[in-house]
């Protein structure tokens, strides 16, 4: 039987060009609505059309763009139906993990998520949005990485991502922030309790709610949902 070669150390030309427009579109190179030329694309990076369709394929199953057989590759645009959808799935997935992992989020972990919740207010008391950002990724990170369910993290990851990284926003809506550390405090109150149902219903039907949040989203977002239609 044939050995088979050593694993390959460094990613694959397709993952480099997925990170390099992931890169453009978190640094608002690559806009929302704006068209993809891919022979360009290629030529500006120096691979083939190959790689680039694959990474290209990626976003577009990750989100992040929309490929139109006549009409090019769009950066997607965020809509509020986006936004309504995106919150009810992290929404339900976040709070399923309270539930069904509540045997692996300990003492410990719950007393980190207490830690980075302070971090964030204590960010905020000096408009540190970057800092808040971390801390509160941080926070949620702490019962997300209980699950075994890799997928269900990926995927929560990336929609995160879509809402606030391509391009993070260089502002903040204060008021909504300072409404999340609220509760945050309130869940982690009810974790400490034991009471892991009730901590993900307010996960679900208060932190992730588009209802509840409407206000403060239509603030955050009033950009992209006043900049007309697009992909």
């Amino acid at each position: 039987m044939k050995t088979l070669p050593e694993p390959l150390k460094s990613p694959s030309l397709r993952e480099q060009v997925y990170e390099v427009l992931r890169d453009a579109l978190e640094a608002g190179e690559l806009k929302a609505g704006s068209v993809i030329k891919q022979d360009p694309l290629s030529e500006r990076l120096g691979v083939s059309r190959t790689p680039l369709r694959e990474a290209l394929l990626r976003l577009e199953q990750e989100g992040f763009v929309v490929i139109k057989p006549r009409s090019g590759i769009h950066v997607r645009r965020l809509t509020e139906t986006d936004i309504r959808h995106l919150y009810q799935m992290i929404g339900a997935l976040e709070a399923s993990v309270l539930v069904t992992e509540a045997a692996n989020l300990t003492d410990a972990k719950i007393a980190a998520m207490r830690r980075y919740n302070n971090e964030a207010r204590a960010a905020l008391s000096v408009n540190d949005f970057d800092r808040y950002y971390n801390a509160n990724l941080a926070l949620h990170d702490s019962y997300l990485q209980c699950s075994d369910n890799r997928e269900l993290v990926r995927h929560v990851r990336v929609m995160k991502q879509r809402l606030y990284d391509f391009p993070r926003r260089q502002s903040f809506v204060k008021q909504w922030e300072m409404a999340s550390v609220d509760e945050h405090d309130e869940i982690i109150a009810h974790l400490e309790a034991g009471d892991f149902a009730w901590a993900a219903e307010i996960v679900r039907d208060v932190h992730w709610s588009f209802a509840v949040q409407q206000d403060f989203i239509r603030n955050y977002y009033r950009d992209e949902l006043t900049g007309g239609g697009g992909a």
